[in-house]
């Protein structure tokens, strides 16, 4: 399975090639020159997934922006499209659907409840589908998912931790793992040690590099 077209610009931020449609996922952080966008996906509102200043950087004439339906009159430029989860989606020829997204964990139930309605994505690109969770614990839902990339954070705090990544990922099926949502969270050596973790115990498990500038080549 090829992960050449997927881009991971760190946290829990992703850019996607899809032919002649560039999709990004919670953009964050991204420089002034960061390519203009066909699609935007959010999945929650907190400022490190849902950042307008960076959605503005990659908003062109034609750019359309998806985010849960709660968020919809906070960005005030480009056409935006409301979301939510259990729902089938579709955008300059690229398909896609959500999955509910949320936490079950007592420690941090109030960071991210099930009745926002916040979600997940499953996107169909390059004849690959790839899942990219937002912020979420190891819901029920993921046994649904049959997919060719499963994106998981293993911070914790906020999401599953690695440990609890490891269990969702027994319940998924999926083509290749990779870990996301942590170098901020746990800080270089325990994020290392969570990376080894996930290599050692997750199947068909893998790292992409955080990419630098430029982002995306795509070549």
């Amino acid at each position: 399975m090829e992960s050449d077209n997927i881009a991971w610009l760190g946290h829990a931020s992703f850019a996607i090639n899809s032919g002649d449609t560039l999709v990004y996922i919670d953009p964050f952080r991204l420089d002034a020159g960061a390519k203009h966008a066909d699609v935007v996906l959010v999945t929650h509102p907190h400022f490190d997934h849902f950042s307008v200043e960076d959605i503005k950087k990659v908003t062109g004439p034609d750019t359309e922006i998806f985010v849960p339906k709660d968020s919809v009159n906070a960005v005030s430029f480009g056409r935006v499209i409301g979301v939510e989860p259990n729902k089938d989606y579709s955008s300059h020829g690229v398909r896609f659907s959500t999955l509910p997204a949320y936490n079950t964990e007592k420690e941090r139930m109030d960071f991210h409840p099930k009745a926002n309605g916040w979600v997940g994505y499953i996107l169909e690109a390059n004849k690959m589908s790839i899942y990219h969770p937002g912020d979420t614990d190891n819901i029920g839902e993921l046994e649904r998912l049959n997919v060719d990339m499963a994106l998981l954070p293993i911070g914790g705090t906020y999401t599953m931790d690695i440990d609890q990544a490891i269990a969702a990922s027994k319940r998924i099926k999926a083509g290749a793992f990779v870990p996301m949502h942590y170098k901020a969270v746990l800080g270089k050596e325990r994020a290392h040690e969570a990376e080894q973790k996930f290599l050692k115990s997750v199947r068909n498990s893998k790292l992409l590099k955080e990419a630098k500038e430029p982002y995306y080549s795509f070549d």
